[in-house]
């Protein structure tokens, strides 16, 4: 199954405890289906004392979220994604909402040559 968002994406958060933040996608992680949003799903790490951290340290980060709980953002709302082929054999993917391009997923098909 093919993937409504990519990385570079700006998305709202749908579902969770991050509702309704809107970021852009960093990474895309395909084991598990997941992706991580900036800003969204802040997790907080307890970093033990070593040499090169004498006093310890508290690491805020952004935590993965499943791509079903994202939606590309069209006018700060959330869209769904229609997937097109144009005229000359390019898919690009499509917000449903305003029918915005998002990007190109392959170029145009080659046509074969006639002898």
């Amino acid at each position: 199954m093919p993937n409504h968002v990519k990385k570079g994406d700006v998305v709202i958060v749908t579902k969770g405890a991050s509702k309704g933040v809107v970021g852009e996608i960093l990474r895309v992680e395909t084991e598990g289906d997941r992706v991580v949003v900036k800003g969204a799903n802040i997790r907080t790490f307890h970093l033990k004392r070593t040499q090169t951290r004498p006093q310890g340290t508290i690491l805020k980060q952004e935590a993965p979220l499943h791509r079903s709980n994202v939606s590309p953002a069209v006018d700060g709302k959330a869209s769904r994604v229609r997937f097109s082929t144009k005229a000359d054999g390019s898919k690009v993917r499509v917000t449903v909402k305003g029918a915005k391009q998002l990007s190109v997923l392959h170029g145009p098909r080659k046509t074969a040559k006639k002898a």
